[in-house]
């Protein structure tokens, strides 16, 4: 994330500037390791996902949908084991599914501030409601890895820069929208699943955060609540 440029009177006097994990953007891509012979851990779970037959061995088959799956969302190495982040990955979507369109079902995000932009850090989802009524999402986001955990609690948008470019890490944030912090919305061009996540900012996709950007404006509420697994 860049340095917030000055607007009116006041710095903004940001501390802790984040970005998107730089070298998921900007690094040259990983070398593709060797499709694996050996089962893993989670090996039926995995097979069951991917609409495989899930008897826990590992064949050439089942190798090549692993790592498919594997270099679509950036997991390394992507090597076709099914292994803990694998899974982990694919139970994360299994759970965001289930969501549905009702995403406020227990109640932690505010239904007494009108429109408002809720993110549940455990489900790695956003919407944005109005009262109870959900005017868009849930979407898949991507939130701060460990040691750069997006901020949970009541916050509100305080600056928008849809063209938005970070100076310390050199990368495109497109349609950010601030809210706490250094930290905001904002497009990235990488998987929503891609681990282990941003240095603080919700990622999203450029459709969600371009919705986003046309449903919100400065001063609307945000709220974040919950834990990201791994963090």
């Amino acid at each position: 994330m860049g340095d917030i440029r000055r607007r009116g009177a006041v710095a903004l006097g940001v501390t802790a500037l984040v970005a998107p994990l730089t070298l998921a953007l900007t690094a040259a891509p990983a070398q593709a390791a060797s499709c694996t012979a050996k089962a893993g851990p989670y090996q039926k779970k995995v097979e069951k996902f991917l609409g495989r037959k899930a008897d826990g061995k590992q064949s050439t088959a089942d190798c090549k949908a692993i790592r498919a799956f594997q270099t679509k969302h950036g997991i390394q190495p992507n090597a076709g084991y099914a292994g803990p982040v694998t899974w982990g990955v694919m139970d994360l979507m299994t759970k965001q599914k289930a969501v549905g369109k009702n995403p406020n079902k227990a109640g932690k995000c505010p239904t007494n501030k009108g429109r408002i932009a809720c993110v549940n850090l455990s489900l790695q989802l956003s919407w944005i409601q109005d009262g109870k009524k959900l005017v868009y999402g849930p979407v898949p986001v991507r939130t701060g890895r460990n040691g750069y955990e997006t901020r949970t609690g009541l916050k509100k948008v305080y600056w928008r820069n849809i063209d938005h470019v970070s100076t310390i890490y050199h990368v495109p944030m497109p349609y950010s929208q601030f809210f706490d912090g250094g930290q905001a919305f904002h497009s990235v061009g990488v998987s929503m699943w891609n681990p282990p996540g941003s240095h603080g900012c919700v990622n999203m996709t450029r459709t969600a955060a371009k919705k986003y950007w046309s449903l919100l404006k400065k001063g609307d509420d945000v709220y974040v609540y919950g834990r990201k697994p791994g963090t």
